[in-house]
């Protein structure tokens, strides 16, 4: 696994432009990744640094920038992204008060999505664990967007790596037992290949690359079964901080390096 961690100042004038594009023309874009996944992280701290007394102001600011994310990764040619938005744990273990906001911000931000052009919505996490109006409005922009062919976008909503894999193998599980198979063909049967089909994002590459923001460095039970071979960058921005060419640099330095996919 390689790691690089990066700096973030501010700037937009002159210079932040030719950098910008000095940058891009140092892309490949043969060797863009297919997938990214981002792990935004450092909203609440983004609030209080700037005097907010409710985390809800950096959650917004970081769901703004989320949509921001997704045009750069969408110009830049990648085709599919996760969001990891909230986790199984966050449900349980948020102040009450924020968490509410929290959903009220991640419904807003599926139905922004689902009106962003060409952009496919999906959700991934259990439904069932989401407020009722939650649950809905990721449906509704899933079923919205399910025609569109443009850049893939998956909502990690209520999701936990552990937990997506479990579910896998419980659906391999009653597969076989509808189709009346013995356990010595369950056991036989049970392959890396067969869970990955039966994840939330069954069918679908997995990531090349994880980004992650706020400096912290650690995965937090996100897509942990299909991150084995993934890049890993993190970012000294909090997330609402985050610049293009922060995102640039990430992208830059990936296609630098020789995957060796466990080797």
């Amino acid at each position: 696994m390689h790691v690089r961690i990066t700096g973030s100042t501010e700037g937009r004038g002159p210079l932040y432009r030719l950098y910008s594009s000095r940058l891009r023309r140092q892309i490949d874009p043969a060797s863009v990744p297919h997938h990214v996944a981002m792990v935004i992280d450092g909203n609440r701290r983004w609030a209080r640094q700037l005097g907010y007394e409710s985390a809800a102001h950096g959650h917004r600011a970081g769901a703004a920038k989320m949509i921001e994310f997704l045009g750069w990764c969408d110009e830049l040619g990648v085709k599919v992204v996760s969001l990891y938005l909230l986790s199984h744990d966050n449900l349980r273990k948020r102040d009450e008060r924020e968490l509410t906001d929290l959903i009220e911000i991640i419904a807003d931000l599926a139905g922004e999505l689902a009106a962003s052009g060409d952009w496919r919505v999906q959700h991934v996490g259990r439904a069932e664990l989401l407020p009722e109006h939650l649950a809905a409005a990721l449906v509704d922009a899933e079923g919205r967007t399910r025609e569109h062919g443009g850049l893939h976008v998956n909502l990690a909503v209520g999701y936990g790596g552990r937990h997506e894999i479990v579910d896998a193998v419980r659906r391999i599980i009653v597969k076989h037992d509808e189709r009346g198979g013995t356990l010595e063909e369950l056991a036989e049967n049970l392959t890396p290949e067969a869970i990955g089909e039966h994840l939330y994002t069954g069918g679908q590459p997995d990531p090349d690359l994880v980004i992650r923001t706020s400096g912290e460095q650690r995965l937090s039970d996100f897509l942990v079964w299909q991150s084995a071979h993934s890049e890993f960058y993190f970012v000294e921005a909090l997330g609402p901080d985050l610049r293009e060419v922060d995102f640039l640099r990430a992208i830059r330095d990936y296609t630098t390096r020789d995957r060796r996919f466990g080797g």
